[in-house]
């Protein structure tokens, strides 16, 4: 569906670790998809036979109508998506800020990337998020699931990746457990 689309995007959260090291690792429980906010009308305009809802206040459990032609400025950046209010929510797509050709973490924007390296292409052509961004947003509260894709892909990090992702976890948390796992790798 997405590939119809005019605007970059990104398979998400778990399963874009599983397609960085190419085999399912766990069950879940929707699709996480990544979308630059200023594309968002183009997002709004490709579901718009979804039912979408937009996390409002973020955080908080509560959800509203995402009415069309509405832009959601910050903090807003989590829309849940379901193809009919009978269906179980199967779209979660975050917001992620860009300045230019950069993109800019909604968390600092101190962490940044050029768009054209936020993410990769699977063998198949499906874009997702690189590992280390994804990792990055799972840092913030982890939970069993993230230290499972941790563990996946850690593997497959190389040294520019774990210092990128040592340094940017340092700015959000700067006694995460992983820096530990990262920091010998990216300061040598």
């Amino acid at each position: 569906m997405f590939a119809k689309g005019d605007f970059p995007w990104w398979i998400a959260g778990g399963y874009a670790i599983e397609l960085a090291v190419g085999r399912e690792l766990r069950p879940h429980g929707d699709l996480d998809v990544l979308v630059l906010r200023r594309d968002q009308v183009l997002v709004h305009e490709l579901l718009a036979n979804w039912e979408v809802y937009v996390a409002d206040p973020p955080g908080q459990g509560e959800l509203r109508p995402w009415r069309p032609g509405e832009f959601l400025q910050p903090p807003l950046h989590d829309i849940w998506c379901r193809r009919t209010s009978e269906a179980p929510w199967s779209l979660q797509l975050m917001l992620d800020e860009a300045e230019g050709t950069q993109w800019v973490s909604r968390r600092t924007s101190e962490i940044r990337l050029p768009i054209d390296q936020l993410g990769h292409t699977s063998a198949a052509g499906i874009p997702y998020l690189a590992p280390k961004v994804q990792l990055f947003y799972k840092a913030k509260a982890t939970r069993d699931k993230d230290e499972t894709d941790f563990e996946a892909v850690l593997p497959l990090l190389d040294a520019p990746a774990r210092a990128w992702l040592a340094d940017a976890i340092a700015l959000i948390a700067p006694n995460h457990p992983w820096l530990r796992r990262l920091l010998p790798v990216s300061r040598t």
